[in-house]
């Protein structure tokens, strides 16, 4: 994934969490440069009447659009043409989808024919079928987290980690690390960790080793104590690349 692509990001406001609009930009803005930002609902209502200031600060586009059925959303509608009309002109390499409402799911899936890569960011109460329609699914709960830690101290960060029991007992997560590492390991057992990470992403969108507590899926790997690791040097640079081994199908060598 390219950190210079540009991307559309588009919000849902009937379905989205203003307070989260700062976290959510920041997020993304690590993953390439928004050129477009447009939040979607009937400004009209009580229930956004809060959003003007935030979208005013964070430069968020407001696309108007009533609703003219009780009970139905208009503003899904509006999102998808748009989506389209912007997928048309070229100038986008990502789209990120800010909702937890499965009705994009065509839509992620469609953008995704056109190899457009799909952010996805919502709640963790959003259906699995969008979560997996996208590239990358990020969880609204995560970014929360991660601004209530900022600063942390050193005590206070190790409380949010989970112990390596925590980890070694999740049994979903082990299968899911270990059937990775099967995957991707040469004669030797040795899995590049890069290709582990990337493997993971495109089975399960909404991965991220801060679901876990952990800021790097390196020291996830590592706490989970069923891997033997072996970090190689990259001649002619600083830089090491990290391998990993299941210890239970090899052992330690």
């Amino acid at each position: 994934m390219r950190d210079d692509q540009k991307i559309a990001v588009l919000i849902d406001a009937e379905n989205a969490q203003m307070s989260a609009l700062a976290s959510i930009l920041t997020e993304l803005s690590k993953h390439g440069h928004i050129i477009t930002k447009r939040a979607y609902g009937d400004w009209s209502s009580n229930h956004l009447k809060n959003w003007k200031k935030s979208m005013n600060e964070l430069v968020i586009q407001p696309i108007q659009q009533f609703s003219y059925t009780q009970g139905k959303n208009s503003s899904d509608a509006a999102l998808i043409i748009d989506a389209m009309d912007l997928l048309y002109s070229d100038k986008f390499d990502a789209f990120a989808l800010v909702s937890s409402d499965s009705d994009f799911t065509k839509l992620a899936s469609r953008l995704k024919e056109s190899q457009i890569h799909v952010f996805g960011v919502g709640e963790k109460k959003t259906p699995p079928a969008f979560k997996n329609a996208c590239d990358d699914f990020i969880y609204v709960e995560v970014l929360r987290q991660l601004d209530s830690d900022a600063a942390p101290t050193k005590s206070a960060a190790k409380s949010k980690t989970k112990t390596t029991k925590d980890i070694s007992q999740d049994v979903q997560l082990i299968n899911l690390l270990k059937n990775a590492a099967d995957d991707c390991a040469d004669d030797d057992g040795w899995a590049p960790l890069a290709e582990c990470g990337s493997l993971i992403k495109k089975q399960f969108p909404d991965f991220d080793p801060r679901n876990y507590g952990y800021s790097k899926l390196s020291r996830l790997i590592e706490d989970t104590k069923i891997f033997e690791i072996w970090r190689k040097s990259v001649e002619h640079s600083d830089r090491k690349v990290m391998f990993l081994r299941d210890v239970e199908k090899y052992g330690i060598r």
